[in-house]
């Protein structure tokens, strides 16, 4: 760390300590904490930024070298031309519409996969059936119909306590 050996952190620490006092060394320890770990992520922030920037040019410059290996490769082994018809399919039959020849066949509907079969071993109870929403209840009052407008509820008769 910085070159200083265990003597001189030694010297180092009884100088804080009776220049700052045992009250306020843990507050002044703490505070040098936090700087020293700010400074740390600062210069790891920087080194990844410039780790980023020398990959990004080493990719650049292997782009390029890729694509002038590729130009010289596409030089020395130029593409023939391809004939129009491919070799080896005379004895397949012609698709419809072609000249002479059977046409292919029509694909046939398959039917669809087996369901795999319930297993013998499977004593789970079956679910109930599922029920509509409509016969369920959903918690809220039943809606009030429009065409009437909601009377007044009689107010209830007094009593006479004396009568």
């Amino acid at each position: 760390m910085f070159g200083i050996d265990a003597n001189e952190l030694l010297i180092i620490a009884v100088v804080a300590l009776v220049v700052i006092g045992p009250k306020d060394l843990p507050r002044v320890m703490r505070a040098i904490g936090n700087f020293v770990g700010k400074a740390r992520g600062m210069a790891r922030h920087f080194r990844s930024g410039v780790d980023t920037m020398m990959r990004e040019s080493e990719l650049a410059d292997m782009e390029k070298k890729w694509k002038a290996d590729n130009e010289q490769i596409m030089r020395d082994h130029p593409m023939l031309p391809s004939s129009s018809e491919p070799e080896g399919n005379e004895d397949w039959p012609a698709k419809e519409g072609a000249s002479g020849g059977e046409s292919w066949p029509e694909p046939r509907d398959l039917p669809p996969p087996p369901r795999p079969a319930a297993r013998a071993d499977d004593k789970r109870p079956k679910p109930p059936p599922r029920r509509s929403r409509a016969g369920l209840g959903s918690g809220s009052a039943p809606p009030i119909p429009k065409s009437a407008p909601a009377a007044p509820s009689p107010a209830p008769a007094a009593k006479d306590e004396g009568a």
